[in-house]
């Protein structure tokens, strides 16, 4: 885990209010893997906000952010050159191995966040990438993604599939998937084995806060940026978390 005043690259939107932006984070970019975040901090009475490592470009990793807040706003509004304090790599990420000879990437929303990376591993081990992204509407998807088949899904129809993007997806060897949390109760069902990177607040990115507390099938909790954020589908008991988190209230 590093702690580091990383400069700010470059910004570029993916789709309307969502963006990606790159920052120079030479040992993250070295270390991180697949499903872990990041947690940036801004000047300000703001808690750090966790994001997932979208993609690495040599020594600098990208995060890919909407604006629902004051401080989410203020991190898309810096300019290259301007420092944001940057600690990771965190949590524990989807772990991937050889074996499995097909990976269908499931994403919904910000949900992409963690599946270029997850493309890329998957890819190096020899597996066929299939990625499905579903959004409201064509307007909302994001405009970047990977894999040797993409499907996109929309609530109304207006692209691709008519309907979710679990719906939308086949069957693979291997289920990556992340999303709003209804949509990973929703990839539970259909396969338990499925990893799953969850949806939750988040205040330190450490384990101290206890914020972030994930309800087990098995009983107890775990904490989502140690224990997770990755966890198998079915071991998760998604009736006990929130299907959406209001981020325009708190972030």
């Amino acid at each position: 885990m590093f702690l580091l005043n990383a400069p700010i690259v470059a910004t570029r939107e993916v789709a309307p209010g969502m963006a990606v932006v790159s920052m120079e984070a030479p040992e993250i970019a070295a270390s991180v893997r697949a499903g872990q975040f990041v947690n940036l901090g801004i000047a300000g009475p703001f808690l750090r906000r966790p994001f997932s490592v979208y993609r690495v470009d040599g020594e600098s990793i990208e995060v890919v952010l909407k604006a629902v807040g004051v401080g989410t706003a203020e991190l898309l509004g810096m300019r290259p050159g301007d420092l944001v304090s940057c600690l990771g790599p965190l949590g524990r990420g989807f772990d991937l191995e050889a074996g499995p000879r097909s990976a269908v990437l499931v994403s919904g929303g910000l949900g992409v966040a963690p599946m270029p990376l997850a493309a890329r591993e998957a890819r190096a081990l020899g597996m066929r990438v299939t990625w499905v992204h579903g959004a409201r509407s064509a307007r909302e998807l994001c405009s970047e993604a990977e894999g040797e088949e993409v499907i996109f899904a929309t609530d109304d129809g207006s692209r691709g599939f008519a309907g979710t993007a679990v719906a939308a997806a086949p069957d693979g060897e291997l289920v990556l998937a992340c999303g709003p949390n209804r949509m990973l109760a929703a990839v539970a069902e259909r396969w338990p084995e499925a990893r799953v990177a969850v949806e939750t607040y988040m205040g330190c990115g450490t384990g101290v806060c206890l914020g972030c507390a994930v309800p087990l099938k098995a009983g107890g909790y775990d904490r989502a940026c140690k224990e997770g954020p990755v966890y198998r589908a079915a071991a998760v008991d998604w009736a006990s978390l929130p299907s959406h988190l209001p981020y325009a209230v708190t972030a």
